[in-house]
């Protein structure tokens, strides 16, 4: 299951549940991302060519995170680009998000684990601009309203 949170045609976070299962490979994000975030499901002897990266210059303007959620469970709340709340939703054990755009504040529900992939170096508080986070009786979940 993938579920795409968006606000005014952007797309603002892309999510891979657990639950998603897929054949062969499968790239969830377009070529203009400067992270990209990907599914592969091989059959058992199946080989990957060994290989190496080449130098290839890229330009990184927005830091994109991804976020593993090894365990627990955590609430994401979502804003624009203008610090607007808009919703909410639960990550749960084995999801996968992307966070492409806008704004993202987050609650752990249980104790939770999370690996995080982004670009760096980290910048530092060059790097974000920290906001008030939307009152708890403001939260609107998706899926639930």
């Amino acid at each position: 299951m993938i579920d795409r949170i968006l606000s005014s045609g952007k797309e603002l976070a892309l999510i891979v549940r657990a639950s998603y299962r897929a054949e062969g490979i499968t790239f969830f994000t377009p070529n203009t991302y400067s992270q990209q975030l990907g599914y592969m499901k091989h059959p058992k002897n199946h080989a990957i060519q060994p290989h190496v990266h080449n130098p290839v210059p890229r330009a990184v303007e927005y830091t994109k995170e991804v976020l593993i959620i090894k365990s627990g469970k955590v609430r994401v709340d979502f804003y624009d680009e203008d610090k607007n709340y808009l919703e909410s939703t639960i990550l749960e054990q084995g999801d996968v998000i992307l966070l492409a755009f806008g704004g993202h504040g987050f609650e752990m529900l249980e104790e939770s684990e999370m690996i995080e992939v982004k670009q760096g170096p980290y910048a530092g508080d060059h790097d974000k601009t920290r906001f008030d986070a939307v009152a708890l009786d403001e939260i609107v979940l998706r899926g639930t309203e």
